[in-house]
């Protein structure tokens, strides 16, 4: 749906005297934030990028993440969110209008617009200014996710291109590459633009039909040898279609590559910080030693229908990240899978609107969507911490999304069940439930922003 040129003049206008209305919001110290850190009137949210709010160091810092209990709103976020869809969105998210909202972050004119914005629209709003005194004395309580380093921000990549050491890069050797499935020949979107420097990553070097499970290990330690890969390089991964980089991310840390990161977004969120593409094609050195024993890891893989109905029995909960169509039954979601339903006892984990996508699981400009969110959702399906989950989709690619956030939260007894759908329609013998259990209603994903093009003028970044 296109914004009509009222629209944009009336959200301009707003966004103008929300960021010059000073006035309007009040500030509180450090004091009155430790006071009302447990306070359920208020709710303190971060407005800065997702890589700082996760663990990384903002600047001046000497530790990373965000104040304990913080929800997260970027000020990107306004530049996608129908007005008529705002206070619903923020809302599930805690912030309400009969709270005190209080807002921190490193760069004050970003506090003061974002601030203004929400006090323009009825928000009792207030800034906190002090959030790098608060991050530099260890007394103040602060929240970060274990294995943050996952997930890297275009800034981070820059550095490591430009011979620098970010934080928690302490390698000399890395390679990026542009995820997408078939041979360099077909990925046009890796031909037309890409990251300098990158390389094509087809997903067919680590997986393979027809059950699209991962390849047998030799199979795979070949592939990536042939590519370059070894299991001491940094490798940094990114993907037009998020799921196509997760599910790489999977594969290589199963393998046993010891640091693979995954960048926050696509090659737009890297455009959009003004990093420059090429459409050169770099084609890899291969190397002829990996390094380790692959897999590393298997304990990260459910095999196949008869593992995981093995370990059902012992407690193993199956987490479906189908589309609620594909859950219930109503289509199997590919064209080339004739099955309906799902395994008996799955639990319905969030997904997107079709079998394309996890838009439950991304922010509007196509960023991850905060794993503390959803954590939250997982609660009302009875998905929790400590239990033992294995997330499956149809062939993999979707539940790899999932998975990293349980990884990157620091999660145990989280798997992906590789062979998914596909593998357990295939034998009648198993056992499938279709329909909604217990005549249960989708669940909401509070992730409700609309459907528009970016709007012009509206962000909050200065």
């Amino acid at each position: 749906m296109r914004i009509r040129p009222i629209l944009i003049a009336v959200l301009f206008l707003v966004t103008v005297l929300a960021c010059n209305n000073k006035n309007t919001v009040g500030e509180i110290k450090i004091d009155e934030v430790i006071k009302n850190l447990d306070n359920p009137k208020y709710v303190f949210v971060d407005n800065r990028d997702d890589s700082f709010y996760n663990g990384f160091k903002d600047k001046d810092t000497k530790r990373g993440g965000h104040i304990k209990g913080a929800v997260q709103f970027n000020c990107a976020i306004f530049d996608y969110i129908e007005e008529d869809k705002f206070e619903s969105y923020v809302g599930a998210k805690g912030i309400t209008k009969d709270k005190t909202v209080v807002f921190y972050g490193t760069e004050r004119e970003t506090l003061n617009c974002i601030s203004g914005e929400f006090a323009a629209r009825g928000y009792n709003t207030k800034i906190f200014d002090g959030f790098k005194e608060y991050a530099n004395n260890d007394k103040y309580p602060m929240e970060s996710f274990p294995n943050f380093q996952f997930s890297v921000s275009p800034e981070w990549i820059n550095e490591v291109i430009q011979g620098k050491k970010p934080e928690t890069y302490n390698n000399d050797k890395f390679m990026i590459f542009e995820v997408s499935w078939g041979p360099l020949e077909k990925a046009e979107g890796y031909k037309t633009a890409h990251i300098p420097g990158a390389y094509h990553f087809n997903t067919d070097w680590v997986e393979n039909d027809p059950v699209w499970n991962l390849s047998e290990p030799k199979v795979v330690e070949e592939n990536l040898l042939k590519n370059g890969i070894t299991s001491d390089k940094t490798i940094i991964l990114y993907s037009e279609d998020h799921s196509a980089a997760y599910r790489v991310f999977l594969a290589l840390k199963w393998a046993g590559v010891k640091d693979v990161r995954v960048l926050n977004g696509n090659l737009s969120t890297w455009t959009d910080k003004g990093f420059t593409t090429e459409n050169k094609i770099n084609n890899p050195t291969a190397e002829s030693v990996f390094g380790v024993t692959v897999p590393v890891h298997p304990e990260y893989i459910v095999a196949m229908p008869e593992d995981a109905i093995s370990m059902q029995k012992e407690g193993l909960k199956l987490i479906s990240n189908r589309s609620w169509e594909e859950y219930t039954g109503e289509i199997s979601g590919y064209d080339y899978i004739p099955g309906k339903g799902e395994p008996l006892g799955a639990i319905w984990g969030f997904s997107g609107v079709d079998a394309s996508n996890m838009s439950d699981y991304l922010d509007p400009d196509g960023t991850l969507r905060n794993p503390n969110e959803i954590f939250e959702l997982w609660k009302g399906q009875n998905i929790l911490k400590g239990d033992k989950l294995a997330f499956y989709c149809g062939t993999g690619w979707r539940a790899s999304i999932p998975w990293f956030m349980t990884q990157m939260a620091g999660w145990s007894d989280t798997y992906v069940y590789d062979g998914g759908w596909n593998a357990w329609q295939m034998d009648p013998k198993n056992p499938v439930q279709t329909g909604a259990p217990n005549n249960m209603q989708k669940p909401d994903s509070k992730n409700n922003y609309g459907k528009i093009e970016k709007k012009a003028n509206a962000t909050c970044r200065g």
